[in-house]
């Protein structure tokens, strides 16, 4: 394993804490209703997307680590992309704190893309 791995690995565990952290303070400070997501009511099957969805960087921890070289290349660079884009699609109906989680969080992204982009395999 490969100092660029390890990197890669901690990038989605730093990731996915701050997903975590957006959902425990969207408990605490009243933003969140149980059962609702911007004013609609969860199906099941919104929460199995939604399971689907954060299941994913808990992958990329362990995809990070065991896959070869060009499949952990590619494949940290098409999710990290992915959730950029998905982050920023859903950008604007957050309060201030999660805004500022989720630009942390595509930054992160972009570190991600970076090393992996750049990462030459040897």
């Amino acid at each position: 394993m490969n100092e660029i791995q390890i990197k890669l690995s901690g990038l989605w565990v730093a990731t996915m804490l701050i997903y975590l952290l957006g959902d425990v303070l969207r408990l605490y400070s009243g933003d969140a209703k149980p059962g609702e997501i911007a004013g609609q009511v969860v199906s099941k099957n919104m929460y199995l997307i939604i399971a689907v969805l954060m299941l994913i960087p808990i992958l990329m921890v362990l995809f990070s680590l065991f896959l070869d070289y060009p499949a952990n290349r590619w494949s940290n660079i098409i999710v990290a992309a992915f959730f950029i884009v998905f982050n920023l699609v859903s950008l604007s109906g957050y309060s201030l704190y999660d805004k500022f989680l989720l630009v942390v969080s595509m930054i992160f992204n972009g570190v991600t893309i970076w090393l992996a982009w750049n990462w030459s395999g040897a």
